[in-house]
Protein backbone atom coordinates (compact mmCIF):
# COMPACT_ATOMS: atom_id res chain seq x y z
CA UNK A 1 0.00 0.00 0.00
CA UNK A 2 2.65 2.35 1.00
CA UNK A 3 4.45 1.85 -2.79
CA UNK A 4 1.21 2.59 -4.19
CA UNK A 5 0.63 5.67 -2.45
CA UNK A 6 4.23 6.72 -3.22
CA UNK A 7 4.29 6.05 -6.91
CA UNK A 8 0.75 8.23 -7.19
CA UNK A 9 2.19 11.15 -5.20
CA UNK A 10 5.14 10.87 -8.06
CA UNK A 11 2.81 10.90 -10.84
CA UNK A 12 0.95 13.65 -9.41
CA UNK A 13 3.67 15.76 -8.70
CA UNK A 14 4.48 15.28 -12.33
CA UNK A 15 0.93 16.26 -13.43
CA UNK A 16 1.46 19.32 -12.08
CA UNK A 17 3.82 20.49 -15.40
CA UNK A 18 1.00 19.33 -17.36
CA UNK A 19 -1.58 21.76 -15.59
CA UNK A 20 -1.80 25.44 -17.87
CA UNK A 21 -2.46 27.15 -14.24
CA UNK A 22 1.22 26.31 -13.14
CA UNK A 23 2.76 27.98 -16.43
CA UNK A 24 -0.12 30.85 -16.54
CA UNK A 25 0.80 32.08 -12.90
CA UNK A 26 3.95 32.86 -14.05
CA UNK A 27 2.73 34.87 -16.83
CA UNK A 28 0.67 36.51 -14.63
CA UNK A 29 3.18 37.70 -12.21
CA UNK A 30 5.37 38.90 -14.74
CA UNK A 31 2.81 40.88 -16.41
CA UNK A 32 1.18 42.21 -13.19
CA UNK A 33 4.32 43.30 -11.81
CA UNK A 34 5.65 45.28 -15.00
CA UNK A 35 2.41 47.23 -15.40
CA UNK A 36 3.00 48.33 -11.44
CA UNK A 37 6.22 49.42 -12.50
CA UNK A 38 5.33 51.45 -15.06
CA UNK A 39 2.92 52.70 -12.92
CA UNK A 40 5.35 53.78 -9.91
CA UNK A 41 7.26 55.42 -12.75
CA UNK A 42 4.32 57.49 -14.06
CA UNK A 43 3.62 58.50 -10.75
CA UNK A 44 6.98 58.72 -9.18
CA UNK A 45 9.52 58.61 -11.61
CA UNK A 46 10.92 55.34 -10.07
CA UNK A 47 10.79 51.54 -9.71
CA UNK A 48 10.08 51.19 -6.20
CA UNK A 49 9.90 47.20 -6.26
CA UNK A 50 10.56 44.87 -7.99
CA UNK A 51 8.74 42.72 -10.91
CA UNK A 52 8.37 39.60 -8.40
CA UNK A 53 7.06 41.57 -5.20
CA UNK A 54 3.60 40.74 -5.19
CA UNK A 55 4.80 36.85 -4.83
CA UNK A 56 7.08 37.47 -2.24
CA UNK A 57 6.37 36.57 1.13
CA UNK A 58 3.74 33.97 0.85
CA UNK A 59 6.21 30.80 0.74
CA UNK A 60 5.77 29.73 4.33
CA UNK A 61 1.71 30.27 4.46
CA UNK A 62 1.51 28.62 0.82
CA UNK A 63 3.34 25.32 2.12
CA UNK A 64 1.85 24.76 5.38
CA UNK A 65 -1.55 25.67 3.49
CA UNK A 66 -0.93 23.26 0.84
CA UNK A 67 0.16 20.37 3.09
CA UNK A 68 -3.07 20.99 5.19
CA UNK A 69 -5.09 21.36 2.86
CA UNK A 70 -3.60 18.17 0.95
CA UNK A 71 -4.39 16.46 4.28
CA UNK A 72 -7.71 17.37 4.95
CA UNK A 73 -8.83 16.12 1.37
CA UNK A 74 -6.59 12.97 1.88
CA UNK A 75 -7.45 12.09 5.74
CA UNK A 76 -11.16 12.83 5.13
CA UNK A 77 -11.18 11.66 1.44
CA UNK A 78 -12.74 13.87 -0.52
CA UNK A 79 -12.56 12.82 -4.04
CA UNK A 80 -12.94 15.45 -7.06
CA UNK A 81 -13.43 14.56 -10.90
CA UNK A 82 -10.74 15.94 -13.52
CA UNK A 83 -13.69 17.81 -15.05
CA UNK A 84 -14.39 19.65 -11.76
CA UNK A 85 -10.73 20.58 -11.40
CA UNK A 86 -10.44 21.37 -15.13
CA UNK A 87 -13.17 24.02 -14.77
CA UNK A 88 -11.69 25.55 -11.74
CA UNK A 89 -8.15 25.59 -13.37
CA UNK A 90 -10.30 27.71 -16.87
CA UNK A 91 -12.53 29.89 -14.22
CA UNK A 92 -9.30 30.96 -12.13
CA UNK A 93 -7.16 32.27 -16.00
CA UNK A 94 -10.80 33.74 -17.12
CA UNK A 95 -10.95 35.78 -14.03
CA UNK A 96 -7.05 36.51 -14.14
CA UNK A 97 -7.08 37.81 -17.91
CA UNK A 98 -7.40 41.24 -17.01
CA UNK A 99 -3.70 41.10 -14.55
CA UNK A 100 -5.26 41.82 -11.92
CA UNK A 101 -6.02 39.59 -8.41
CA UNK A 102 -9.08 41.48 -7.81
CA UNK A 103 -11.10 38.40 -8.91
CA UNK A 104 -8.87 35.83 -7.35
CA UNK A 105 -10.84 35.34 -4.14
CA UNK A 106 -11.95 31.44 -3.80
CA UNK A 107 -14.94 32.87 -2.82
CA UNK A 108 -15.02 34.07 -6.64
CA UNK A 109 -12.76 31.38 -8.45
CA UNK A 110 -14.48 28.02 -6.58
CA UNK A 111 -17.55 29.98 -6.22
CA UNK A 112 -18.15 30.56 -9.26
CA UNK A 113 -16.99 27.11 -10.41
CA UNK A 114 -19.10 25.45 -8.30
CA UNK A 115 -22.59 26.96 -9.75
CA UNK A 116 -20.96 26.15 -13.11
CA UNK A 117 -21.48 22.57 -12.41
CA UNK A 118 -24.87 23.42 -11.86
CA UNK A 119 -25.05 23.58 -15.30
CA UNK A 120 -22.06 21.72 -16.99
CA UNK A 121 -24.40 18.62 -17.65
CA UNK A 122 -27.38 20.39 -19.13
CA UNK A 123 -25.15 22.26 -21.47
CA UNK A 124 -22.80 18.71 -22.25
CA UNK A 125 -26.03 16.89 -23.13
CA UNK A 126 -27.16 19.92 -25.35
CA UNK A 127 -23.76 19.86 -27.93
CA UNK A 128 -22.28 17.44 -29.81
CA UNK A 129 -18.77 18.34 -29.63
CA UNK A 130 -18.08 16.35 -26.14
CA UNK A 131 -18.78 13.83 -24.54
CA UNK A 132 -22.22 13.61 -22.61
CA UNK A 133 -21.20 11.55 -20.20
CA UNK A 134 -18.54 14.72 -18.79
CA UNK A 135 -19.82 16.18 -15.41
CA UNK A 136 -21.86 13.22 -14.42
CA UNK A 137 -19.45 12.78 -10.94
CA UNK A 138 -19.66 15.70 -9.31
CA UNK A 139 -18.82 16.66 -5.77
CA UNK A 140 -20.84 19.63 -4.51
CA UNK A 141 -19.75 19.04 -0.82
CA UNK A 142 -15.91 18.77 -1.51
CA UNK A 143 -15.67 21.64 -3.67
CA UNK A 144 -17.93 24.18 -1.24
CA UNK A 145 -15.72 23.04 1.31
CA UNK A 146 -12.51 24.08 -0.32
CA UNK A 147 -14.21 27.67 -0.68
CA UNK A 148 -14.33 27.84 2.90
CA UNK A 149 -10.88 26.05 3.37
CA UNK A 150 -8.95 28.55 1.43
CA UNK A 151 -10.68 31.77 2.19
CA UNK A 152 -9.36 30.62 5.64
CA UNK A 153 -6.05 30.86 3.79
CA UNK A 154 -6.80 34.18 2.14
CA UNK A 155 -8.06 35.79 5.58
CA UNK A 156 -4.56 34.86 6.91
CA UNK A 157 -2.94 36.01 3.90
CA UNK A 158 -4.52 39.43 4.08
CA UNK A 159 -3.87 39.36 8.05
CA UNK A 160 -0.56 39.42 7.89
CA UNK A 161 0.35 42.50 5.51
CA UNK A 162 2.72 44.81 6.75
CA UNK A 163 3.50 48.64 5.69
CA UNK A 164 6.62 47.43 3.52
CA UNK A 165 4.23 44.74 1.80
CA UNK A 166 1.80 47.69 0.33
CA UNK A 167 1.74 49.26 -2.88
CA UNK A 168 1.92 53.10 -3.28
CA UNK A 169 0.05 54.90 -5.79
CA UNK A 170 -1.58 58.43 -6.70
CA UNK A 171 -5.35 59.16 -7.50
CA UNK A 172 -7.02 62.99 -7.95
CA UNK A 173 -8.37 63.93 -4.61
CA UNK A 174 -12.11 65.62 -4.39
CA UNK A 175 -10.61 69.02 -4.50
CA UNK A 176 -8.43 68.09 -7.61
CA UNK A 177 -5.13 67.59 -5.81
CA UNK A 178 -2.94 64.23 -5.97
CA UNK A 179 -3.41 61.85 -2.87
CA UNK A 180 -1.74 58.99 -2.10
CA UNK A 181 -3.20 55.55 -0.93
CA UNK A 182 -2.29 52.36 -0.79
CA UNK A 183 -2.88 48.88 -2.66
CA UNK A 184 -3.12 45.52 -0.10
CA UNK A 185 -2.24 42.86 -3.42
CA UNK A 186 -0.93 39.88 -3.06
CA UNK A 187 -0.63 36.95 -5.28
CA UNK A 188 0.06 33.12 -3.64
CA UNK A 189 0.13 29.70 -5.09
CA UNK A 190 -1.40 27.28 -2.82
CA UNK A 191 -0.68 23.40 -4.02
CA UNK A 192 -2.31 20.64 -2.70
CA UNK A 193 -3.02 17.52 -3.30
CA UNK A 194 -6.01 16.27 -4.55
CA UNK A 195 -7.72 12.94 -5.16
CA UNK A 196 -9.01 11.79 -8.32
CA UNK A 197 -11.00 8.49 -9.33
CA UNK A 198 -9.12 5.37 -10.95
CA UNK A 199 -5.80 5.06 -9.78
CA UNK A 200 -3.64 2.26 -7.52
CA UNK A 201 -4.56 3.75 -4.32
CA UNK A 202 -7.32 1.81 -2.67
CA UNK A 203 -9.34 2.19 0.32
CA UNK A 204 -7.37 2.13 3.77
CA UNK A 205 -10.47 2.70 6.10
CA UNK A 206 -14.03 1.87 6.57
CA UNK A 207 -15.25 4.99 6.05
CA UNK A 208 -12.62 6.35 3.32
CA UNK A 209 -13.21 8.08 1.07
CA UNK A 210 -15.82 9.98 3.42
CA UNK A 211 -17.08 12.46 0.48
CA UNK A 212 -16.58 10.29 -3.00
CA UNK A 213 -17.49 9.84 -6.60
CA UNK A 214 -17.79 6.28 -6.22
CA UNK A 215 -14.83 3.64 -7.66
CA UNK A 216 -12.82 1.44 -5.93
CA UNK A 217 -9.31 3.25 -6.80
CA UNK A 218 -8.05 6.54 -6.55
CA UNK A 219 -4.80 8.54 -7.78
CA UNK A 220 -3.49 11.88 -6.36
CA UNK A 221 -3.13 15.23 -8.72
CA UNK A 222 -1.01 18.07 -7.21
CA UNK A 223 -3.03 21.31 -8.04
CA UNK A 224 -1.99 24.57 -8.41
CA UNK A 225 -4.98 26.55 -6.63
CA UNK A 226 -4.24 30.78 -7.36
CA UNK A 227 -4.89 33.03 -4.33
CA UNK A 228 -4.91 36.57 -5.13
CA UNK A 229 -6.89 39.81 -4.02
CA UNK A 230 -6.26 43.60 -4.67
CA UNK A 231 -7.65 46.42 -2.03
CA UNK A 232 -7.03 50.16 -2.08
CA UNK A 233 -6.51 52.11 0.89
CA UNK A 234 -6.28 55.86 1.78
CA UNK A 235 -8.04 56.80 5.02
CA UNK A 236 -5.28 54.69 7.75
CA UNK A 237 -2.43 52.83 7.97
CA UNK A 238 -2.43 49.64 5.55
CA UNK A 239 -1.29 47.28 8.48
CA UNK A 240 -4.71 48.45 10.26
CA UNK A 241 -6.82 48.04 7.29
CA UNK A 242 -5.03 44.96 6.19
CA UNK A 243 -6.00 43.16 9.93
CA UNK A 244 -9.99 44.77 9.48
CA UNK A 245 -10.05 42.96 6.18
CA UNK A 246 -8.35 39.92 7.19
CA UNK A 247 -10.88 39.26 9.99
CA UNK A 248 -13.62 40.21 8.06
CA UNK A 249 -12.74 37.42 5.31
CA UNK A 250 -12.05 34.45 8.43
CA UNK A 251 -15.72 35.03 9.71
CA UNK A 252 -16.94 34.56 5.93
CA UNK A 253 -14.78 31.53 5.90
CA UNK A 254 -15.94 30.09 8.80
CA UNK A 255 -19.48 30.53 7.92
CA UNK A 256 -19.05 28.96 4.59
CA UNK A 257 -17.26 26.06 5.92
CA UNK A 258 -20.24 25.28 8.67
CA UNK A 259 -22.56 25.44 5.71
CA UNK A 260 -20.28 23.38 3.81
CA UNK A 261 -19.54 20.61 6.13
CA UNK A 262 -23.65 20.09 6.25
CA UNK A 263 -23.87 19.59 2.54
CA UNK A 264 -22.52 16.30 2.68
CA UNK A 265 -25.97 15.25 4.14
CA UNK A 266 -27.81 18.02 2.75
CA UNK A 267 -26.23 18.50 -1.20
CA UNK A 268 -28.17 21.94 -1.30
CA UNK A 269 -26.03 23.70 1.35
CA UNK A 270 -23.49 23.43 -0.99
CA UNK A 271 -25.24 25.81 -3.25
CA UNK A 272 -25.69 28.04 -0.18
CA UNK A 273 -22.35 28.05 0.82
CA UNK A 274 -21.12 29.14 -2.94
CA UNK A 275 -23.36 32.06 -3.24
CA UNK A 276 -22.73 33.94 0.55
CA UNK A 277 -19.00 33.17 -0.21
CA UNK A 278 -20.05 35.31 -3.32
CA UNK A 279 -21.86 37.77 -1.75
CA UNK A 280 -20.48 37.85 1.18
CA UNK A 281 -16.88 38.28 -0.22
CA UNK A 282 -18.76 41.17 -2.70
CA UNK A 283 -20.08 42.80 0.43
CA UNK A 284 -16.73 43.46 2.20
CA UNK A 285 -14.91 44.61 -0.74
CA UNK A 286 -17.82 47.07 -1.26
CA UNK A 287 -17.84 48.09 2.71
CA UNK A 288 -14.42 48.56 2.50
CA UNK A 289 -14.53 50.81 -0.81
CA UNK A 290 -17.36 53.13 0.67
CA UNK A 291 -15.81 53.71 4.24
CA UNK A 292 -12.60 54.54 2.93
CA UNK A 293 -13.31 56.76 0.60
CA UNK A 294 -15.76 58.83 2.91
CA UNK A 295 -12.82 59.46 4.68
CA UNK A 296 -9.74 61.61 4.21
CA UNK A 297 -6.53 60.56 2.61
CA UNK A 298 -4.26 59.45 5.00
CA UNK A 299 -1.34 60.39 2.70
CA UNK A 300 -2.03 63.69 1.47
CA UNK A 301 0.36 66.56 1.17
CA UNK A 302 1.32 68.19 4.60
CA UNK A 303 2.02 72.00 5.78
CA UNK A 304 4.05 70.57 8.58
CA UNK A 305 6.53 68.91 5.53
CA UNK A 306 7.06 66.05 3.30
CA UNK A 307 4.37 62.86 3.68
CA UNK A 308 6.44 59.35 3.00
CA UNK A 309 4.13 57.30 0.99
CA UNK A 310 6.60 54.54 0.51
CA UNK A 311 9.89 53.52 1.27
CA UNK A 312 12.12 51.88 -1.78
CA UNK A 313 13.67 48.70 0.09
CA UNK A 314 17.54 48.41 1.26
CA UNK A 315 18.21 51.75 1.50
CA UNK A 316 18.98 54.34 4.28
CA UNK A 317 15.22 55.06 4.89
CA UNK A 318 14.65 51.46 5.18
CA UNK A 319 17.79 51.23 7.54
CA UNK A 320 16.58 54.25 9.57
CA UNK A 321 13.26 52.35 10.02
CA UNK A 322 11.38 55.16 8.43
CA UNK A 323 7.32 54.37 8.34
CA UNK A 324 5.00 54.99 5.18
CA UNK A 325 2.33 58.00 6.75
CA UNK A 326 5.44 59.78 8.74
CA UNK A 327 6.29 63.57 7.57
CA UNK A 328 9.80 64.61 7.52
CA UNK A 329 9.57 67.84 8.41
CA UNK A 330 13.52 68.78 8.61
CA UNK A 331 16.63 68.09 6.98
CA UNK A 332 19.78 69.47 8.66
CA UNK A 333 17.93 71.51 10.80
CA UNK A 334 15.83 72.86 7.86
CA UNK A 335 12.54 72.84 7.89
CA UNK A 336 10.75 71.51 4.27
CA UNK A 337 8.30 72.47 2.37
CA UNK A 338 8.90 70.62 -1.03
CA UNK A 339 10.14 68.11 -2.91
CA UNK A 340 12.87 70.57 -4.41
CA UNK A 341 13.81 71.75 -0.96
CA UNK A 342 14.42 68.55 0.34
CA UNK A 343 16.85 67.32 -2.17
CA UNK A 344 18.40 71.22 -2.00
CA UNK A 345 19.35 70.44 1.92
CA UNK A 346 20.71 67.23 1.06
CA UNK A 347 22.92 67.51 -1.56
CA UNK A 348 24.47 70.14 1.33
CA UNK A 349 24.86 66.88 3.97
CA UNK A 350 28.19 66.18 3.30
CA UNK A 351 28.56 62.88 4.74
CA UNK A 352 26.22 63.06 7.20
CA UNK A 353 22.47 63.72 7.45
CA UNK A 354 19.83 64.55 9.95
CA UNK A 355 16.21 64.04 9.60
CA UNK A 356 13.20 65.62 11.48
CA UNK A 357 10.83 62.86 11.62
CA UNK A 358 6.89 63.81 12.78
CA UNK A 359 5.23 60.06 13.34
CA UNK A 360 1.95 58.61 12.99
CA UNK A 361 0.85 59.84 16.33
CA UNK A 362 2.31 63.26 16.42
CA UNK A 363 5.84 62.75 18.19
CA UNK A 364 8.86 64.56 17.08
CA UNK A 365 12.47 62.48 16.56
CA UNK A 366 15.55 62.62 15.23
CA UNK A 367 17.50 60.46 13.12
CA UNK A 368 20.91 60.92 11.69
CA UNK A 369 23.16 58.86 9.76
CA UNK A 370 26.46 58.50 7.60
CA UNK A 371 26.01 58.16 3.67
CA UNK A 372 27.71 55.18 2.84
CA UNK A 373 28.65 53.83 -0.93
CA UNK A 374 25.73 52.63 -2.87
CA UNK A 375 23.51 54.33 -1.04
CA UNK A 376 20.41 55.72 -2.85
CA UNK A 377 20.71 59.16 -3.55
CA UNK A 378 17.17 60.31 -2.27
CA UNK A 379 17.64 58.19 0.68
CA UNK A 380 15.04 56.04 -0.63
CA UNK A 381 11.86 58.10 0.15
CA UNK A 382 8.72 58.37 -1.74
CA UNK A 383 7.09 61.40 -1.20
CA UNK A 384 3.13 62.70 -1.89
CA UNK A 385 3.53 65.37 -4.66
CA UNK A 386 2.49 65.98 -7.94
CA UNK A 387 2.35 63.21 -10.03
CA UNK A 388 5.80 62.47 -11.88
CA UNK A 389 4.00 62.29 -15.35
CA UNK A 390 1.82 65.66 -14.95
CA UNK A 391 5.36 67.27 -14.10
CA UNK A 392 6.78 66.18 -17.10
CA UNK A 393 3.90 67.00 -19.43
CA UNK A 394 3.62 70.79 -17.53
CA UNK A 395 7.30 71.27 -17.93
CA UNK A 396 7.63 70.43 -21.93
CA UNK A 397 4.68 72.45 -22.26
CA UNK A 398 6.53 75.58 -20.59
Amino acid sequence: MVESWVTEMVKGIGKLFLNPLTYWVFILILFAGLRRIRKERTNFGIKIFDVFTEWKGTGIISIVAGILVSGICIGVGIVFSYETLALLCLVSILLSLSLRFTMLSPSYTIGFTLLLLLFMPTIIKNQSYLDNNLFNDLNFAGVSILIGIFLLVEALLTYRIKQRDTYPDLVLGSRGKWVGLHHLKKLSIIPFFALVPTGLITPFAAYWPYISLGGESYSLLLFPFLIGFDHSVRSVLPEVAAQRLGKKIGLLGILVLILAAGSVYVWSLSIVAAIIAILGREYISYKHRVTDSGKQSFYSRDQSGLTVIAIIPNTPADRLGIRIGETISKVNGRKVQNVDEFYQFLQKSGAFFKLGVLDNAGEVRLLQSAFYQNDHHELGLVFVKERHHSNKKISQAK
